[in-house]
């Protein structure tokens, strides 16, 4: 049985120059429909591609990694501007941003120039996790798209690497006002999907100061076959982060403890006693695993985003107006 996890939480800030912010009522009056709207435009994608909810979720991630959740990653590479944020090596892989358009051009049908790119990513990747059996997320709305895009530079800078250890991964959630059980129950966002060997291949080949030990010797065999040392194809081969890689679910905590972590992250967070300690937990709690990673979901989507003065309403999400 699913479980239902509604998070409101308390704004003790208000967000946006003129004092407008985000509100769980926002398009009350102006686009009651939106959140039905895209759900509908989802389902149909979501029964004939498995993959398509763990690209949407990293997709949402990864825009409001780099100057807060305001669907600049949507935003095509043009002629005039070739040093663009999807031009970031970090962007390797993302893919799925057109489903955005599509779902954009279904709300614009009904609420013409009232709903922004960046709140329907929102709820796209609220939707992505709902519909695959994780919690459903009550989310505030009201963001605000970028009228200009950052370069792949910022994008580099700002996104986490592979090789990213727990202390750093700690610091950058705690930036977005995380604790340290949010941090690691948002990381359980890998229980979706795959890693490209490529993220890999350090890991398995190049260990120095890695913490490969906690790694379980056939798991560790298995992925060597998987991603050979010199493969000339390791940014199209990929494994699967966990047995259940499209149901949202808290196995990612149960392979990590048992050495199957995929990701360095992943092994390193059993190593390091209060991570682990988390992780101990959700390994047996998935509920209060879902409670976790929906709290630490809205505080992501609210850090740093544009609102009522600020930013605008892109007529199409992959191009500014």
């Amino acid at each position: 049985m699913k479980t239902i996890v509604s998070i409101v939480l308390v704004l003790l800030f208000r967000l946006g120059v003129d004092g407008d912010g985000l509100s769980y009522d926002f398009y009350e009056k102006s686009c009651p429909q939106v959140e039905d709207i895209v759900k509908a435009g989802l389902q149909n994608t979501f029964l004939k591609d498995p993959a398509a909810p763990a690209a949407l979720l990293r997709l949402m991630f990864h825009d409001c990694q780099v100057q807060g959740c305001d669907a600049s990653i949507l935003v095509d590479p043009s002629e005039e501007n070739l040093q663009m944020e999807m031009h970031s090596s970090k962007n390797f892989g993302i893919i799925k941003r057109e489903l955005i358009s599509v779902v954009k051009s279904m709300v614009e049908a009904q609420c013409p120039q009232q709903v922004s790119c960046a709140d329907i990513l929102i709820l796209v990747a609220r939707e992505a996790v709902a519909m695959t059996g994780g919690p459903w997320i009550e989310v505030p709305l009201g963001r605000k798209d970028s009228s200009a895009t950052p370069s792949y530079e910022l994008a580099d800078a700002m996104l986490p690497s592979p090789t990213t250890g727990v202390d750093e991964m700690l610091e950058i959630f705690s930036k977005k006002g995380m604790t340290l059980e949010e941090s690691v129950a948002i990381l359980g966002a890998h229980t979706l999907g795959i890693s490209h060997c490529s993220s890999l291949l350090n890991r398995l080949y190049n260990p120095s100061g890695d913490k490969t030990g906690v790694m379980e010797p056939s798991f560790a065999a298995f992925l060597r076959l998987n991603c050979p040392a010199g493969s000339l194809t390791s940014n199209l081969s990929f494994v699967l982060n966990d047995p259940t890689a499209f149901v949202f679910d808290n196995q990612y905590y149960i392979n990590a403890l048992g050495g199957k972590g995929v990701l360095k992250i992943d092994a390193e967070m059993v190593l390091d006693p209060g991570t682990a300690r988390v992780m101990e937990r959700f390994s047996g709690d998935q509920d209060g695993f879902f409670q976790a990673f929906s709290s630490a979901f809205v505080k992501l989507s609210i850090s740093g985003v544009l609102t009522g003065n600020q930013g605008a309403i892109r007529k199409k999400c992959n191009a500014i107006n």
